[in-house]
């Protein structure tokens, strides 16, 4: 099993078009010495209706519907919405700090 896109040590995203590829990526993370934070690994199925967890170690790791990766809000539905609306509003936010200096 080839891993690809393993440019940051700390945050690794693992994609996969099956349930049972994202399995063997999985283990093979942990065969090739890498350790894998059970607590803070998250699952986002994206336009598929498999739900069968992924396992880590014989323990299930957690679903969820969006999580943010390396700054960007990634979402089941794949889109950027989630992700713009949250920029615009930290720039908003930013923006209403400096009219009050």
């Amino acid at each position: 099993m080839q891993l690809d896109d393993l440019d940051f040590a700390d945050d690794l995203a693992l994609l996969s078009h099956t349930q049972q590829q994202m399995q063997e990526k999985t283990t093979s993370v942990a065969a090739v010495g890498l350790k894998i934070h059970k607590g803070k690994s998250k699952v986002l199925r994206y336009n598929t209706v498999c739900n069968n967890r992924i396992t880590l170690d014989g323990q299930d790791l957690e679903d969820v519907k969006f999580f943010t990766y390396l700054g960007s809000i990634i979402d089941e539905y794949g889109g950027s919405d989630a992700d713009v609306k949250a920029r615009i509003g930290k720039a908003s936010a930013a923006n209403l700090q400096l009219n009050n200096i």
